[in-house]
């Protein structure tokens, strides 16, 4: 039977870029993985955030949490999906008492069809991410609302 923990879930609309910049640099740590949706194209999975930014949306993960970004007219949707809790003073903290729980999580193979030009690794071997997900669910339902990536 899995153990179940404490989550937390903290959201905030309408960021501007600099915001979310700062945001990403303040929750990353140095085994952070990267991953941006751009109109045309996806980055992949990679160690450091790229440099050619523009991406419609995006997210960062690592052993603590996981943060997705979302790009709108008037300015960046965030969500923060965390084993731990924050001081953030201008996010909202999601109602409800949330649980969390880690599987173990595996890449596709690189030459699965669902992914016609492959799927890209950035200066990294996949087989070198020990990559889990983080099931969030709500605990008087026990409804999985979210699955984040994480790793050990």
């Amino acid at each position: 039977m899995k153990e179940f923990t404490e989550g937390y879930i903290y959201y905030k609309q309408l960021l501007s870029y600099q915001e979310v910049l700062t945001l990403i640099n303040k929750l990353s740590k140095p085994q952070s993985y990267y991953f941006l949706r751009y109109s045309h194209a996806v980055s992949g999975i990679c160690i450091d955030l790229p440099a050619d930014r523009g991406e419609i949306e995006g997210q960062m993960f690592n052993a603590v949490c996981e943060l997705r970004w979302k790009k709108y007219k008037s300015g960046y949707e965030v969500l923060i999906l965390s084993k731990q809790e924050f001081r953030l003073d201008t996010f909202d903290k999601l109602s409800g008492h949330w649980e969390i729980c880690d599987h173990n999580a595996y890449w596709h193979d690189l030459k699965e069809t669902k992914f016609p030009k492959g799927f890209i690794f950035k200066d990294v071997e996949p087989n070198k991410i020990p990559i889990k997900q983080r099931y969030f669910q709500n605990s008087a339902t026990a409804t999985v609302h979210f699955v984040a990536l994480t790793v050990n």
